[in-house]
């Protein structure tokens, strides 16, 4: 039986899927001094409701209030060999900036030799009609720092004082947890598949006991580790744990992480930002090697919006 990997160039021999670096990095500052200064109007946001690296930047983008300033569109869920396109449809629709077909196109846009996966979120610049980035991580640090002029939202998702504690969860959440989900998902071996489970709720069981006693990973206040882990959460039990086999447990069954996935969800304006038909559908239909079907379940029967009970932690 032959074994084909997702995505073939992500994959080493033995079997483990390796995420591609993000192609572009470079930066909008409040002073302009990078190049590109922020501006109302200026940018717009590529992003797909399905995908966890782009919802990071949907979350960040809505709490700071910049719907107004920043421009958003989203792809269609299902994703074939041309890549995200742009179609008419319920939650997503045609490229309003550029009249793209296809993600793909504003990728050739700003590199006309880009040979690398194309991936959303990307933020587009109308005036040097480029991506300036394709950074989850520097998307959400501009959107929380760089468009402050511009927003009456005082949250600070990266306040000085946690930065270096914050990097390091970041970090930890991300090659066990956010990571952890595709490198289970997308193993073609049976030991680099358990290698991937085992961190994966091992790091569960450790954020579980770190939520018992307090309402975010930082005290009272959530920051940006906080929605980082919340955009895996809000997935696992729809996508990963039956899709990407990652079935040791569920984030139902962690009384301290199901509780707080609920109160994350039920923070104004959150709920909105997630889309669990264009989760369910790109997982199972565009993963046509994992699930050769296509069938989307029904399930799970889960309500994010019953009480939390996490308000007490403080």
């Amino acid at each position: 039986m032959t074994v084909y990997p997702q995505f073939p160039d992500e994959q080493s021999g033995e079997g483990e899927f390796t995420r591609q670096a993000d192609a572009f990095r470079d930066y909008v500052t409040s002073t302009g001094s990078s190049g590109y200064p922020a501006a109302a109007g200026r940018y717009h946001l590529y992003v797909s409701w399905a995908c966890p690296w782009a919802h990071r930047t949907i979350i960040v983008r809505k709490l700071k209030r910049l719907e107004g300033i920043i421009g958003l569109t989203s792809v269609d869920p299902i994703r074939d060999e041309r890549g995200w396109a742009f179609r008419e449809g319920p939650g997503h629709s045609l490229d309003p900036v550029n009249g793209f077909h296809f993600l793909s196109e504003a990728y050739k846009a700003t590199d006309p030799h880009y040979v690398g996966r194309i991936t959303v979120p990307a933020l587009w610049d109308r005036v040097t009609k480029r991506i300036v980035t394709n950074s989850d991580d520097d998307l959400m640090r501009i959107f929380n720092s760089e468009f402050n002029r511009f927003t009456e939202s005082s949250i600070d998702l990266y306040p000085e004082g946690l930065r270096k504690e914050i990097d390091e969860l970041n970090t930890f959440l991300y090659e066990n947890v956010n990571d952890g989900v595709y490198r289970a998902g997308f193993a073609t071996s049976q030991p680099a598949y358990e290698r991937a489970v085992r961190r994966l709720f091992d790091a569960l069981d450790i954020l579980d006991a770190r939520l018992a006693h307090q309402r975010y990973l930082f005290g009272s206040e959530f920051v940006e580790s906080d929605w980082r882990l919340f955009v895996t959460l809000v997935r696992f039990d729809a996508v990963y744990h039956g899709h990407f086999k990652c079935n040791l447990r569920r984030i139902i069954d962690y009384p301290s992480l199901f509780g707080y996935l609920k109160d994350l969800y039920q923070t104004d304006g959150i709920a909105e930002t997630v889309n669990f038909d264009h989760i369910k559908r790109h997982y199972y239909v565009t993963h046509d090697d994992i699930n050769p079907t296509r069938i989307v379940p029904l399930g799970p029967d889960q309500d994010l919006s019953t009480p939390h009970g996490r308000a007490r932690l403080g």
